[in-house]
């Protein structure tokens, strides 16, 4: 008999029904000389410090460094700590019994780093010495698990994936374990999250908030001038410099104005060739997901794994936006098939060549691009049928032509200022035709107008003349997309599609980790979002306020690490000499993270816990918070862009209420006054005066 292990039921049962397992077992289907089981996630993870027989949040503890990591079943939280959940242990006693009865394993869990992961922690956890061969595939159709079947591989070819990944899981625990019981020691009350990918993260939504909020606006002053164009339509020049007083710009543009002409300067033309977009990885679709249709990275993954589930798509967790030869090959029937559906009527050219920009079997790693599978997508959801159209519709643009403009940009000289317009006409809308106008407006903000055959010397009457004012604007705050493009790249712009793929070993996290990073930020409650924006809470900005010049929140050393992992992966770097580097590099973040304790230096407020009655609450730079480690009850000082008090803190821990206070700011800028309480659950909550006719002390949470 042969064992078939899946990463989840589903899988499972299309791959039982294609080798003629069709009896259902106890956790697994059986028949035509196979076994077919699964995991779900992880079942196996490394134990926690307890686990080696020390204690935790003990400062003499620390750093908890064991010399072999032990496994455990997946434990779930009860009221007396963690224990091994049933159900997990159950399934593994299934997968052992059928390991251990098998001439071979077959390993069918997703082909990736996790996936991998999860059978050999499976493996050396039930001891099996049971031989396994792995099947590798990039999609669930019948067609490619039959393929695959036909041509598994040897097992010891995915070692160094192995390797890499225990690497990665192995550094989380000693970085997240050491630098979370350190920070927490340090602080003296409550605890405090800190993680090897999820500080850095953290670390870049605050400096842009930072960078956002303490930005001064600067006014300046432009001029404009209008003439006459092709087809009666008029082209507007805009003036090279702009004014930081109004004065200088007012009187230049009262010359110009009396002036009444222009004189072109310079006249240049070209043409100007946009590259087809590269294909879909998984960031990259969660990114323009989140920008174009509001869907978080966590939600646009779920889909993407759904419809690869479906077999609508090849596998989703895919860092590259390259396809290899042999997949090429295959294009024009795939583009065929996609000009069949109604949403691409008439988008596909039925004879034309298919472009060749994303076709590179060198820059391949574990899978291809994201493509759809050829299968009919039916009966979707509204947001699945978006992520599933707009993979099929950047296939279209990917395999298009390429867009070929006219460009023009007119030098004009008026009373010794320099207007300057631009202008476009496309020739070939080429991959732009896929989505009209708005999409090339999208990426190009110069709408197409057709500008004259003007030359150097010619005159040009002015229609209109205007001077507007405007203001410096900061950096927005991050949205979803714009910190998944951060993390791509370690928090460097780099906006060249090519430069950034071979960036990506450089970013921080993975493609398949990202979106639960961000996830993980809003759980802690580090982060909340406000529309599209990402806004650190209070607790997310005083953790940055400690760690922000320390090595647990360095961007650049994470991406290093990213990059180490990856070459373990290639089988360039022994997994021996990465795991001394983070031993080296946990010591020394929790030997600097415990001797932070003064940035959480206490003094007492004179008053009792409102919640617990027995606890003392202790004035911390940003946070007042009850002593009582059952309880640790805390009241940040910052409300709506105001620190309250020392007294106005006191009132409220008193009184359950300050008095109505003035100089609060809302997310839009609008100012406010209100009085500041605490809810059922002890969170502080607003009150405005109005609202205290009939119902004293009910507001909404801010």
């Amino acid at each position: 008999m042969k064992t078939i292990i899946a990463e989840k039921p589903s899988v499972a049962r299309e791959i039982a029904r294609i080798v003629g397992a069709t009896k259902r077992e106890e956790g697994y289907f059986e028949g035509g000389g196979y076994a077919v089981t699964w995991a779900f996630g992880h079942l196996v993870q490394l134990a926690m410090p307890d686990g080696y027989g020390v204690r935790g949040f003990v400062r003499d503890n620390l750093p908890i460094i064991p010399d072999t990591f032990t496994l455990v079943p997946r434990q779930v939280r009860t009221e007396k700590g963690y224990k091994p959940d049933s159900g997990v242990v159950s399934q593994i006693k299934v997968i052992k019994r059928l390991f251990d009865a098998s001439e071979q394993i077959i390993v069918a869990t997703d082909a990736g780093r996790e996936g991998e992961l999860i059978f050999r922690y499976l493996y050396h956890y039930t001891g099996s010495t049971t031989p396994f061969v792995r099947l590798w595939i990039s999609s669930l159709t019948d067609k490619a698990i039959r393929e695959g079947l036909r041509n598994l591989e040897d097992g010891g070819k995915y070692d160094n994936l192995y390797l890499a990944a225990k690497a990665r899981s192995e550094s989380d625990w000693l970085v997240g374990i050491n630098g979370t019981q350190a920070l927490s020691i340090a602080a003296g009350h409550g605890t405090y999250s800190v993680g090897r990918v999820q500080t850095p993260t953290l670390a870049m939504v605050c400096e842009r908030y930072w960078e956002n909020r303490r930005f001064t606006p600067e006014a300046f002053w432009q001029l404009h001038i209008a003439t006459d164009g092709c087809d009666g339509k008029v082209v507007k020049f805009s003036s090279s410099e702009k004014w930081k007083s109004k004065e200088p710009a007012t009187e230049l543009y009262n010359k110009v104005k009396a002036t009444g002409f222009a004189t072109v300067t310079k006249a240049e033309r070209k043409e100007k060739t946009e590259d087809t977009p590269l294909l879909y990885d998984l960031t990259t679709l969660q990114k323009e997901a989140n920008a174009k249709h509001g869907f978080t990275a966590e939600q646009t993954l779920e889909i993407a794994q759904k419809l690869y589930e479906k077999k609508l798509i090849t596998y989703p967790r895919t860092g590259s936006r390259y396809i290899p030869e042999g997949v090429f090959a295959e294009i024009p029937k795939l583009l065929a098939f996609i000009g069949s559906l109604p949403e691409w009527k008439d988008k596909v050219q039925p004879k034309a060549v298919p472009t060749r920009r994303s076709v590179d079997g060198g820059k391949v790693t574990d899978h291809h691009a994201l493509l759809v599978t050829g299968e009919k997508p039916l009966f979707l959801s509204k947001e699945d049928s978006t992520v599933y159209q707009m993979i099929a519709g950047r296939i279209i643009e990917a395999f298009s032509e390429k867009c070929v403009k006219d460009t023009a940009t007119i030098t004009a000289e008026c009373a010794g200022v320099e207007f300057v317009a631009k202008g476009s006409i496309i020739r070939q809308a080429g991959w732009r035709a896929v989505y009209g106008k708005e999409n090339g407006e999208e990426n190009n903000n110069q709408e197409e107008t057709a500008i004259p055959g003007w030359q150097e010397g010619d005159t040009l009457t002015l229609k209109a003349a205007s001077i507007t004012e405007g203001k410096t604007k900061p950096k927005p705050l991050h949205t979803e997309a714009t910190l998944l493009f951060a993390m791509e790249t370690a928090g460097k712009k780099i906006e060249d599609d090519a430069l950034r793929q071979a960036m990506k070993d450089c970013g921080i996290g993975t493609p398949a980790t990202r979106a639960s990073i961000i996830e993980t930020l809003f759980k802690r409650g580090y982060m909340e979002r406000s529309k599209k924006s990402l806004v650190p809470t209070e607790k997310g900005l005083a953790l940055y306020s400690v760690v922000k010049a320390m090595r647990i929140a360095d961007v650049a050393m994470t991406g290093e690490w990213e990059k180490e992992l990856a070459r373990i992966e290639r089988g360039e770097l022994p997994a021996d000499t990465f795991r001394k580097e983070i031993e080296t590099y946990t010591q020394e973040i929790t030997s600097e993270l415990l001797s932070c304790d003064k940035l959480f230096a206490r003094r007492d407020s004179g008053c009792k816990c409102p919640k617990c009655g027995s606890g003392r609450m202790q004035f911390y730079g940003k946070v007042v918070r009850c002593d009582n480690a059952e309880c640790g009850l805390p009241v940040f000082r910052l409300k709506a862009n105001r620190i309250l008090t020392d007294e106005e803190i006191k009132d409220l821990l008193t009184d359950g209420h300050t008095k109505l206070l003035k100089g609060f700011k809302s997310k839009q800028g609008k100012s406010f006054d209100a009085v500041v309480t605490f809810d059922g659950d002890y969170n502080t909550v607003f009150v405005f005066p109005e609202a205290k006719k009939g119902k004293k002390f009910l507001g909404r949470k801010k």
